[in-house]
């Protein structure tokens, strides 16, 4: 496929996840913290069923970045580590296989705290 069609496959996955996001909150009484929670969990079901596999080889950055490629990446590397070390490995696996991006959220909020001021709203 040529890279204008990757991009254009890409932003529709990615769009049609926030959407349906978007959806749930406007529709329902669910609250913003419910959605996400809900968006984790159904990308590491889809994720143990495998679902959602295809859907990033199809999609790239468009089904990774949502949260719901977080409970993917929970779920693949659960997956890989029950395969290479048991139970353990299981519990052990999500952590692994988040820490860079968990950590990089921590050190760049970090950083922008310090740039800038933050203001209350009132």
């Amino acid at each position: 496929m040529s890279s204008f069609t990757d991009l254009l496959i890409c932003f529709a996955v990615g769009g049609a996840l926030c959407t349906v996001g978007q959806l749930l909150i406007s529709l329902t009484r669910l609250t913003p913290a419910r959605v996400l929670v809900i968006f984790v969990t159904a990308g590491a079901i889809l994720t143990g069923i495998g679902v959602y596999e295809p859907l990033v080889k199809l999609a790239g950055a468009g089904a990774t970045v949502p949260l719901t490629g977080f409970g993917y990446t929970l779920a693949k590397g659960a997956i890989e580590g029950a395969g290479e070390k048991g139970l353990l490995g299981a519990l052990t696996g999500g952590i692994k296989a988040t820490a860079a991006g968990i950590t990089a959220a921590i050190v760049f909020g970090y950083v922008i705290a310090l740039l800038f001021r933050p203001k209350t709203k009132l």
